[in-house]
């Protein structure tokens, strides 16, 4: 069945640099765009970024654009998340997601329009 393993979410200061994984299985990883999705505390979900089946593609969320880069490896069937210039208002529980095709079919955010999620990870950023 298909999987999705979020990594890489710790506590970093303000201005820190952070680097998330996740890892895919049960699936043909570099037939699909992969998204990230962000949960602030008592908040919605927040789409982030995301990268086509190629990875040729990717687009941002204009409250990271500038400070985070969505890659993927099809080969190792890993997609990341490179996180730069961290704020407090960075903080959230972040969840990597796999679209219905290979293309970034939608900026929402929402459940249903995403066939998998990963268990989330969390970013804190504090001093």
């Amino acid at each position: 069945q298909v999987q999705l393993v979020e990594s890489g979410g710790d506590l970093v200061q303000p201005g820190g640099s952070l680097r998330l994984s996740c890892a895919a299985s049960g699936f043909i990883f570099s037939w699909y765009a992969m998204s990230w999705v962000r949960q602030a505390p008592g908040k919605g979900l927040e789409w982030v970024s995301g990268i086509n089946s190629g990875g040729g593609s990717t687009t941002y969320g204009d409250s990271v654009k500038g400070r985070f880069t969505i890659s993927r490896d099809n080969a190792k069937n890993m997609l990341y998340l490179q996180m730069n210039s961290l704020k407090p208002e960075d903080t959230a529980v972040y969840y990597c997601a796999k679209y219905f095709g290979s293309t970034i079919a939608t900026m929402n955010p929402a459940r249903y329009l995403y066939s998998n999620w990963g268990q989330g990870t969390q970013v804190t950023v504090s001093s």
